[in-house]
């Protein structure tokens, strides 16, 4: 049966103690994994890494689903903790762990791994598959865990922060990031039993939600909207969308409202759909509301929150641009046929789209969170954004591809209609002035940089 090894390693500006004590975490497994990784952690049997610990994860392995089983089989504080499988694909897999000390201040995180694939020698030819795709995943391990742990210390109290939200395509990377970072999250949820311990329970269309069992808040951060990116926006669809985002952020402000100890910071999503078609013309948070149902939307979505500024509460309406993840969103649906040569331009392809990789965007909403100056509408997009034509180009760059086809503008609306029209086809050319002015660094300024990070090419 054929054996092998695959051995990363990364200098990382942080002593050996932090980065070890990092991985105990609550979150860093969920952190650590790619976002185009169908692994997803599902159940685990104790707290850190401790020896005995044992982790599973639903993994779907072309196309077919599985469970994978891994259990902790060595610790050495601040030296190295393995794990090993239980069940799953390999017939063998033993990820070691290393944390090497580099003087006072920096580390050495090593990942050594030891597999072997199942099916004997028929395994063979797959064996620089599975190297190529280790490669992949343990490139993004090592840069996420690098640029958290050098450019987000724990310099920032630790908080109490309430998410809505929790599990949509921010939230369920943004509750990681931010357990990692060392601050408690309490997600609402809308199950109604085999609750967790950090799960608190609300129906915001029936308006239940009892702020006083989750103790003190710090902070409270709504992503609350159903996506207004699928299918036509009939006169149902149209409603769906307005009270999936009125509803929960009426209901949080008024709860939070009434509260003793009120949170410091309450962090509301908007869009950037607020600016509706606006050609060429650069818009900051100060640009005007443009004419059309999203701007509407965006305009009562920001409304709702208002409320919290007069109860003396820091608001921020967050303006999200077009997030960069291939674990949902916009990306996630254009891979595949950019993948395979099948992308298409939309239209004339003139009309800017403001984007922000998924990193920058929870980043950015720490930074908010650490930031008292700023308030008010902020702009969460990249600093750069595109054309649809350079854009469409990038994305077929990275996959060595070109872009053929285009999809006509009357083809769009004669296909979504109004949807089609407002999400596919208007041009809104924004730059996050707040956030520059108050000095974040983005780490994906550029499309080419942020599309490879996240599709890890």
């Amino acid at each position: 049966m054929t054996h092998n090894v695959y051995i990363k390693r990364t200098k990382i500006n942080i002593p050996v103690e932090t980065l070890f004590a990092w991985h105990a975490r609550d979150g860093a497994i969920s952190r650590l994994t790619p976002p185009w990784a169908p692994l997803k952690m599902i159940s685990r049997s104790g707290p850190g890494i401790q020896k005995g610990v044992k982790v599973a994860f639903r993994l779907s392995l072309f196309k077919i689903p599985m469970i994978w089983e891994a259990e902790h089989i060595d610790y050495q504080a601040n030296k190295e903790f393995k794990d090993r499988q239980i069940k799953g694909p390999f017939s063998k897999w033993e990820h070691t762990h290393r944390f090497i000390s580099d003087g006072r201040e920096n580390s050495i995180m090593e990942d050594k791994v030891e597999f072997e694939l199942p099916f004997g020698f028929l395994s063979r030819p797959f064996y620089g598959f599975a190297r190529k795709e280790f490669e992949r995943m343990f490139n993004y391990r090592h840069r996420v865990l690098k640029y958290d742990l050098e450019h987000h210390p724990d310099v920032l109290k630790k908080k109490r922060i309430l998410i809505s939200g929790a599990s949509g395509t921010i939230g369920s990377v943004l509750v990681p990031f931010l357990r990692t970072c060392g601050h408690e999250v309490i997600r609402l949820v809308r199950k109604k039993e085999n609750f967790l311990e950090d799960e608190l329970f609300w129906d915001p269309y029936k308006g239940i939600l009892d702020l006083e069992k989750a103790g003190p808040i710090d902070a409270v951060i709504n992503l609350n909207g159903v996506d207004i990116s699928r299918g036509r926006w009939t006169k149902k669809r149209k409603k769906q969308i307005i009270d999936s985002r009125i509803f929960p952020t009426r209901l949080l402000v008024e709860k939070m409202k009434d509260l003793d100890h009120k949170p410091a910071v309450f962090i509301s999503s908007s869009a950037i759909g607020f600016y509706g078609e606006s050609g060429d013309k650069v818009l900051n948070e100060t640009a005007d509301m443009g004419d059309c149902f999203i701007s509407r939307v965006c305009r009562q979505w920001e409304e709702a929150s208002m409320n919290a500024r007069k109860a003396g509460i820091r608001t921020i309406q967050l303006r999200t641009g077009v997030v960069l993840t291939p674990a949902g969103g916009a990306l996630a649906r254009m891979e595949l046929p950019f993948k395979t040569g099948c992308g298409v331009r939309l239209s004339h392809g003139r009309q800017y789209m403001s984007w922000i990789s998924l990193d920058d965007a929870i980043s950015g909403i720490l930074y908010i969170l650490s930031h008292d100056k700023i308030k008010g509408p902020v702009n969460l997009t990249a600093p750069n954004p595109v054309t649809n034509k350079t854009f469409s180009k990038t994305l077929a760059d990275v996959f060595f591809k070109k872009v053929f086809f285009v999809l006509p503008g009357f083809a769009a609306k004669a296909l979504w209609g109004q949807m089609g029209k407002e999400t596919l086809l208007t041009s809104a050319r924004v730059r996050p002035e707040k956030l520059l002015d108050n000095g974040f660094l983005f780490q994906h300024e550029t499309l080419s940089l942020a599309l490879k990070d996240m599709l890890g090419r």
